[in-house]
């Protein structure tokens, strides 16, 4: 590993940590768009999946679906296809690639793509429509355990014109990606998954990020243009989705000092 690439992964990690609590999706855009300048890569996505309370019996994803794909770069082609290995995947059509991924249990992991599919797999219709015809070539991912039922997972992508990714750049992006648990764990919590009994709507996570940016709930009915007494009905529904009682407990799980955090199941 060079100074230089270690160098930028401490910077990385130093403005990931001057992002406020508020700008969970920003600070996931900023560590993608690093990642891929340190990296050499073209785009990146940031997804995270629960595992179902009772998996379907024979599923082959063990029962983890997807509830948030985020791409760095959403062109089209890429929206298009993550939206269809999306649908298949809630629908348990799994890609041998999708069970290659959610296979073991290990509380971290990183891969190379060409490490763990086969060659024939490349010469597959799904690799030509979701890697190729989307200008991917080659990927390295990284998975990352939040509780036993809530993962992250990391990927990294380059072109058919660039090199492939080799262990000398797995081993970087490891030490880059195994040191922010803290920064997905957030970015989890800001979707109501892990810690809150039921999904959030986009109302009240706009209500819940507004609330961690220290604003007032006449404050943020001015910004949203909504009633005060609508912003008070969001404000009491994230408290009782989070099962806390106040902002100072809403905030302490931001902090990892929550009651129910590691412990509760994520909302479906």
């Amino acid at each position: 590993m060079s100074e230089a690439t270690t160098d930028d992964i401490y910077r990385l990690w130093d403005e990931l940590a001057d992002f406020p609590v508020d700008r969970p999706d920003d600070a996931i855009d900023h560590l993608l768009a690093r990642l891929c300048r340190i990296f050499d890569c073209g785009n990146a996505l940031f997804a995270v999946v629960v595992r179902l309370p009772v998996p379907p019996e024979g599923d082959l994803l063990d029962g983890w679906r997807p509830r948030v794909a985020r791409p760095l770069h959403p062109t089209p082609a890429v929206a298009a296809s993550v939206k269809t290995r999306v649908d298949k995947l809630m629908k348990s059509e799994a890609d041998a690639a999708s069970i290659v991924a959610v296979a073991g249990n290990e509380p971290f992991l990183a891969r190379l793509l060409f490490e763990v599919m086969p060659p024939e797999w490349f010469d597959g219709p799904f690799y030509r429509r979701h890697y190729l015809e989307v200008g991917h070539a080659d990927q390295l991912s990284a998975r990352c355990a939040i509780s036993d039922d809530v993962r992250t997972h990391l990927f990294l992508y380059r072109g058919p014109d660039s090199p492939r990714f080799t262990a000398d750049i797995k081993a970087p992006f490891t030490l880059a990606i195994r040191g922010l648990r803290w920064l997905q764990y957030r970015f989890v919590l800001s979707h109501g998954i892990h810690a809150a009994s039921a999904p959030l709507t986009p109302a009240e996570r706009a209500v819940l990020l507004a609330l961690l940016g220290g604003k007032t709930e006449k404050q943020i009915a001015q910004a949203t243009g909504k009633s005060r007494n609508t912003v008070h009905i969001h404000v009491k529904s994230i408290y009782y989705k989070f099962g806390v009682r106040n902002r100072p407990a809403l905030t302490a799980l931001w902090l990892g000092q929550g009651a129910s955090g590691g412990k509760s199941k994520p909302a479906q």
